[in-house]
């Protein structure tokens, strides 16, 4: 009996594989492929070169102080009634008299002080049945107006004033208005702590990526706020508190620095 032994053809190798792929390839596709991967290569280092070039970071940097105000402005009003105008202003003539006598004795210097223009009502009273008119009464008004750099003499007048109305004298009696003169001055200085304060934030931020902070590309001044110590009230277009002598001023702003 004989048996005969076919052959089996071994297959391919891998490499002889590619390479039959390589020769049944059109001429044209090897360039194309060659020009994708530089096209990827290339896309990749643009887009990596953007990404840092316009790598920013922004924070809000603030700085405040305790300042004294070095003006006051204060105005009393003096009024007397009649039953006439000239009344009135006759009625009026010993109390305003009697008021700057006060503030000669608080030692505010006349130079300091200023009378306004005097203002008269009348006030006519009708019956409440039948609208006729009954009565007319006539108020004369005459306003103080103290302006003064010594803050102290003006709150010491300003808190004892009101014991002239416990001697029959009508007074409307507004609060001084305290206020700082070099604030132009004083808000160059805070922008710039402010905007230091930004950079120190910024800079404890970038560290934390393992980055650095370069120029600042944009810096927006924030609104000021001026409030009694202490205060956390803000406003969103600024304030500005006259009512103590002593007042805190914070100064915001709003930094974008450069990430190296």
């Amino acid at each position: 009996m004989v048996i005969k032994t076919t052959s089996v053809p071994e297959p391919p190798s891998q490499d002889q594989t590619q390479l039959s792929v390589w020769r049944r390839t059109p001429p044209l596709v090897l360039p194309m492929l060659v020009l994708s991967c530089g096209l990827v290569v290339a896309g990749a280092v643009a887009v990596k070169g953007i990404r840092t070039a316009t790598d920013t970071v922004t924070v809000t940097g603030a700085s405040t102080e305790r300042l004294k105000s070095d003006f006051a402005d204060w105005t009393v009003t003096v009024s007397g009634n009649g039953l006439s105008q000239q009344q009135a202003y006759q009625n009026l003539q010993p109390d305003l008299k009697r008021t700057l006598a006060f503030l000669r004795d608080a030692e505010i210097p006349e130079s300091k002080t200023q009378l306004t223009v005097l203002r008269t009502d009348r006030n006519d009273i009708r019956n409440r049945v039948t609208g006729m008119l009954t009565s007319t009464e006539w108020t004369a008004r005459q306003s103080i107006h103290v302006a003064s750099n010594n803050v102290e003499l003006i709150r010491k007048a300003s808190n004892a004033i009101s014991n002239l109305i416990g001697e029959g004298i009508s007074l409307a009696i507004q609060p001084p208005a305290y206020t700082y003169t070099k604030l132009a001055e004083k808000r160059v200085d805070m922008l710039s702590k402010a905007t230091a304060d930004a950079r120190e934030r910024a800079i404890a931020i970038a560290s934390q990526a393992g980055s650095g902070i370069g120029t600042i590309t944009n810096a927006d001044t924030g609104t000021f706020q001026i409030t009694v110590p202490n205060s956390t009230k803000m406003g969103s277009y600024g304030s500005y508190d006259t009512s103590t002598i002593e007042k805190d001023i914070t100064a915001v702003m709003g930094v974008t620095f450069r990430v190296q």
